[in-house]
C-alpha cells in the first residue's frame, strides 16, 4: 500500500555579510541594536532580514533578494529591509507556501545579542505574520578570528522550512 503525501516541504538557505563601520545603525531583524558600529550596505543593511528573505525565496524557488531588489536600482538605495521581506513573503504566500519555522544564526563579536533575541523574534514574526516561537535566533562570536571576530563584519545564516498542500 502506498501512502500519499498530503503536504510538500521545502528548505531554503539564506546568508548575508555586511561590513561594520562607526556612526552607522546596527539593524538586525528590524530591531536597532545599540552599538558603536553599524552595518554598511546599499539598503538599510539588515543582514538578518536579508538572509531571511533569501531563505524563503530560495525554498519557494523564487530567486533571491538581489533579483527582486537589485542594488543597481536607485529606488533600493537605503530601502527598508522589512519592506523587502514583506514583498518577497507575499510572493511566497501567493505560491501557496506557509512558514513552518526559521532557524537563524547571527555571527557578531559585539554587542552581545541575548537581551535582544525576543525583540528580534517578535519583529521578524510580525513581518511574516507568524508567532515568534517559529523564529529561532542564535548568536555566535568570531572568537577574535576573521572579519566577524575582529569586528569588521556581521554575518548571518538562516534556514527556512516551508510547507504547502501537495499537488
Amino acid at each position: 500500500m502506498r501512502v500519499r503525501q498530503t503536504v510538500e516541504f521545502r528548505i531554503g538557505l539564506g546568508t548575508d555579510l555586511h561590513r561594520l563601520e562607526p556612526d552607522r545603525p546596527l539593524r538586525l531583524g528590524g530591531v536597532v541594536i545599540p552599538s558603536d558600529l553599524g552595518a554598511i550596505g546599499h539598503s538599510d543593511a539588515d543582514a538578518l532580514l536579508h538572509a531571511v528573505t533569501d531563505a524563503v525565496l530560495g525554498a519557494a524557488s523564487l530567486g533571491d533578494i538581489g533579483t527582486l531588489f537589485p542594488d543597481s536600482a536607485p529606488e533600493n538605495r537605503d530601502r527598508d529591509s522589512g519592506e523587502m521581506l514583506r514583498t518577497a513573503w507575499q510572493l511566497v504566500r501567493e505560491a501557496g507556501w506557509e512558514l513552518v519555522n526559521l532557524d537563524c544564526v547571527i555571527h557578531l563579536q559585539r554587542p552581545k545579542l541575548a537581551n535582544h533575541r525576543t525583540a528580534i523574534q517578535q519583529a521578524v514574526g510580525t513581518i511574516l505574520g507568524v508567532p515568534p516561537d517559529r523564529i529561532g535566533v542564535k548568536a555566535k562570536t568570531g572568537e577574535g578570528l576573521d572579519a566577524v571576530g575582529t569586528r569588521r563584519a556581521v554575518a548571518v545564516q538562516c534556514v527556512a522550512l516551508l510547507q504547502r498542500p501537495a499537488s
